[in-house]
């Protein structure tokens, strides 16, 4: 009589730890990178009332319930999008690397932001694992990982202008003397800008002048003459070194402007169409945001309008990510069950590709818990009633002896 009894609270209690479960999935429906979780029943001890024999079956009795596992459900959640350049999720498996303290632990919730350090730290300001990339841009995955940062103010260095390229056509048929001028940015070794201005003058049939300044100051170009062919093709020197000049502050200037380049200089009738193509000096670019790529690589944008490589963030993966022990903060931590986390860039062998400006949110599905809440209280019923029952059943017992 009493081991229904027993039987029955053991099933309360079992029940009891499954509400426990769906409300905790259904209170963190909302929560980004939660993973809801199971519970599994299992039988608990069985008493032998009898062994087996020849032909006779043996004769056993069970004592009730207990809860044999409660396993994490690592289900894609689904995106959802914030537009926030930091937030990151991993589509298919896989956890960020984070460092909380000494402590490496590991989570699906990528809702980062930089600090004040420019540090790329959780809502917790536990740092971001990854691999910091070199002076040249450069990120060498096979060194250990390190706090993934991009320093407050960086800025990539100027770049002196080495070549000028000017293309386009200058009329066969204007008279001679006639000037054409075009002006262009120039960078010098401090990347202070200068204007550098180029002027062709006719001063024969298919035969022109050149001179250039810088901010107003003669320089020395070499040659100083162009010719054409009777095709409009240039027969002279394609390329025109250009010297003379020293900036305040910086070392002197010495760059060759090209004729001949993708668009070469010409000369045919129908009017002057001459342009400076490009220049390939750069100012000082000071860091404007970041991007995160599929990969996990970060690429900075600077005012410049370049980009450079400034690190890239790891991921991990387990060989039993079940055996991951929950830490809170949607955050988990290695364990003998689990196995090592085996890093690596997102995207590489198993490890999922990141999403940009996106954060998975909770995979936890409403219809499974609310009809998983009906089970665990209809199982916490019958199971209150056997306890009733067996106390009127002991009741009567008690009840003989009037």
């Amino acid at each position: 009589m009493m081991r229904s009894m027993f039987s029955g609270v053991a099933g309360l209690r079992s029940h009891q730890t499954m509400m426990d479960v769906v409300g905790n999935n259904i209170a963190n429906v909302n929560t980004a990178g939660y993973k809801a979780s199971e519970v599994t029943f299992q039988e608990a001890l069985t008493q032998v009332l009898r062994g087996p024999a020849a032909g006779i079956n043996p004769l056993q009795l069970g004592l009730g319930v207990k809860v044999a596992a409660i396993d994490p459900i690592f289900t894609q959640g689904a995106s959802q999008v914030t537009g926030r350049a930091t937030d990151l999720a991993i589509q298919g498996d896989g956890f960020f690397v984070v460092q909380h303290g000494t402590a490496q632990i590991y989570t699906r919730a990528g809702a980062f932001s930089f600090d004040n350090g420019g540090s790329l730290v959780t809502s917790d300001g536990s740092k971001v694992m990854g691999w910091v990339a070199d002076a040249t841009g450069k990120v060498d995955t096979n060194t250990a990982l390190a706090p993934v940062s991009v320093p407050t103010g960086q800025v990539l260095p100027s770049k002196t202008t080495s070549t000028v390229e000017i293309g386009g056509n200058l009329a066969a048929d204007v008279a001679v003397g006639t000037t054409v001028n075009k002006s262009i940015s120039v960078y010098d070794s401090i990347g202070k800008v200068h204007t550098l201005a180029v002027a062709f003058t006719k001063t024969a049939d298919n035969a022109w002048s050149a001179a250039a300044t810088l901010d107003g100051s003669a320089t020395t170009l070499t040659p100083a003459s162009l010719t054409f062919g009777t095709n409009g093709l240039l027969t002279s020197a394609g390329t025109l070194a250009v010297s003379g000049f020293t900036p305040p502050g910086a070392d002197p200037m010495a760059f060759n402007v090209s004729l001949a380049g993708a668009t070469p200089l010409v000369q045919y009738g129908g009017g002057s169409t001459i342009q400076i193509i490009s220049q390939d000096g750069m100012p000082i670019g000071n860091l404007q945001g970041v991007k995160v790529s599929d990969d996990g690589t970060i690429t900075g944008q600077f005012s410049n309008g370049l980009t450079s490589v400034l690190g890239q963030i790891a991921t991990a993966t387990f060989a039993n990510p079940a055996g991951l022990v929950r830490i809170g903060n949607s955050e988990f931590t290695s364990s003998v069950g689990s196995g090592l986390a085996l890093t690596g860039t997102p995207g590489s062998g198993n490890r999922g590709a990141l999403s940009a400006g996106a954060l998975e949110m909770s995979n936890v599905d409403l219809a499974q818990e609310f009809t998983n809440m009906i089970i665990a209280q209809r199982g916490f019923q019958a199971n209150s009633r056997v306890i009733t029952v067996s106390d009127e059943m002991l009741n009567d017992l008690v009840s003989l002896k009037r």
